[in-house]
């Protein structure tokens, strides 16, 4: 990744965008091919590796405008198609490069709640822009059209300017819907229902709304003013709020609908329930899921010595063990946790990883140390019980397994320690299983998640789900869309209902 400085970057930018302005007809698509990606400017490693502020520092106006020029403005729009709330792309895109970003971010809001969010958390590498022509033509998906930063400039453009606008909401049905969680798949839902006029409550079991936005996704990724400014435009639409409210325990399921008078529930209780190894010495001291460790730092900001809710394990040498973003994010975050050493253990190589390109190299920029084709074989302790090391295995890749890559296989005889004194396990996580746990009748499958028909309703009479809860661990905008689709059955049924009466 290049180290150009912000002021270097926008300078060729302006320079690029003067060329590209001083013609005076319609560039041809080889042109646009030929204009240079727009690099998204960045913190300098060393410093952010001291802070919590956002590594990423956003586009300007003008880059934003020259990216957009480079959007070959296909006929079929498969880039449409690679997105899951299939946003008008194209659109927004062409507002964006004729510096119409009014427009642009109104477009994206026609079909995303989370502008700002997606633009910055999206694998947008695997999803639009893997579509993208100009990134098959350059035969290079790094040089598709950067629609994800895009994305972010018009919706930050729009927040910092106070000209964000609250949707419309139709006049009251009499009919309440309780939306359990408060993630990506409860927003969508609890705004696209609110929007017909049906009153919304939204149960969250934690003291502070936004699911995995807030306790999952770390500050320098995600700025959680983001997060609050998305939950008050849903306040302000008239959508009630129930912090600490764990459903399944303060309230059973069915009681909303039995004796709370709700008319639909909806289920967004994402994938909590954190996976570890089952291997010997994970119940030492120094032992921690990534869960725990995100949400102590993001949502209790243990970072924040001074003023934090909780505290945190002080550590010197770190192993996180685990290839995709949640692992990315706990080793970052020990780094800026003051970590001397932190040291990623991968069982398969680099090009298997299913963490986003980007942050692997922000990590590495950020001095976290990795180490391919090896695994814990056991967690080694002191005589206080607390980690002094683990047990490392080397691998070689065989054949392929369920999931396309290639099945890591144990070296014999490959055994060594590597002196640690924490470890975060960070191999994914499973559905949160209190309400299956605590509802009789809802079905679900041998992982605990939900099941649901093509429309997210489950084997309950109207109740719902979406997101994690269905999919497994999943993105951001895959979880708005299994949101939006339940939404709009939701707002079916209430409808039919109403005819009824």
């Amino acid at each position: 990744m290049s180290h150009a400085t912000p002021e270097t970057i926008l300078q060729a930018t302006a320079a690029t965008l003067a060329t590209l302005r001083a013609s005076s007809r319609p560039l041809t698509p080889r042109e646009r091919a030929a204009i240079p990606p727009q690099e998204m400017p960045a913190q300098d490693p060393r410093a952010r590796r001291g802070n919590m502020d956002e590594v990423a520092l956003g586009y300007s106006a003008e880059q934003a405008q020259v990216e957009a020029e480079r959007c070959l403005q296909c006929k079929n729009a498969p880039c449409v198609d690679g997105c899951p709330v299939r946003i008008d792309i194209p659109a927004f895109v062409k507002a964006a490069a004729e510096a119409r970003f009014d427009d642009s971010i109104a477009i994206i809001r026609q079909s995303s709640l989370l502008p700002a969010v997606c633009g910055r958390v999206c694998p947008q590498e695997s999803q639009c822009q893997e579509r993208c022509t100009l990134g098959k033509m350059l035969k290079n998906v790094d040089h598709a059209v950067a629609i994800g930063r895009i994305e972010r400039y018009v919706a930050d453009l729009q927040r910092e300017t106070g000209r964000q606008s609250i949707p419309d909401v139709k006049p009251p049905t009499g009919r309440k819907v309780a939306v359990i969680g408060s993630g990506p798949a409860s927003i969508t839902v609890a705004a696209d229902v609110r929007r017909e006029g049906h009153d919304v409550t939204m149960f969250e079991a934690f003291h502070k709304p936004g699911g995995v936005l807030v306790y999952g996704i770390p500050e320098f990724r995600l700025p959680k003013a983001i997060v609050r400014q998305e939950i008050d435009n849903l306040r302000a639409m008239g959508v009630q709020l129930e912090l600490n409210f764990l459903v399944g325990r303060t309230r059973q399921l069915r009681d909303l609908l039995d004796q709370d008078g709700f008319d639909a529930v909806f289920v967004g209780t994402g994938a909590g329930l954190p996976k570890f190894m089952g291997i010997p010495g994970e119940n030492l001291v120094g032992v921690f899921s990534a869960n725990e460790y995100l949400t102590r730092s993001n949502l209790m900001r243990a970072y924040d010595v001074s003023h934090a809710h909780t505290p945190i394990y002080p550590s010197r040498k770190v192993a996180v063990l685990g290839g995709g973003n949640v692992a990315m994010d706990a080793a970052r975050t020990a780094v800026r946790l003051g970590a001397e050493e932190v040291h990623l253990i991968y069982r398969r190589t680099e090009k298997e990883m299913p963490a986003r390109v980007e942050e692997v190299e922000h990590a590495r920029e950020e001095g976290v140390i990795f180490h391919m084709l090896q695994n814990a074989g056991r967690i080694l302790g002191d005589g206080n019980d607390c980690v002094r090391a683990i047990e490392c295995l080397r691998y070689e890749l065989g054949e392929p397994d369920a999931s396309g890559r290639r099945r890591p296989v144990e070296i014999a005889g490959s055994a060594f320690e590597m002196a640690l004194d924490t470890v975060i396990v960070a191999i994914g996580n499973e559905s949160n299983p209190l309400i299956r746990q605590t509802t009789n009748g809802l079905n679900t499958d041998k992982y605990g998640h939900i099941l649901v028909d093509n429309t997210g309703k489950t084997s309950l009479d109207r109740v719902y789900a979406g997101g994690d809860i269905v999919l497994g661990a999943a993105t951001v905008i895959l979880a708005m869309g299994e949101g939006r689709r339940a939404a709009a059955a939701i707002n079916a049924r209430l409808a039919a209902d109403a005819a009824r009466t």
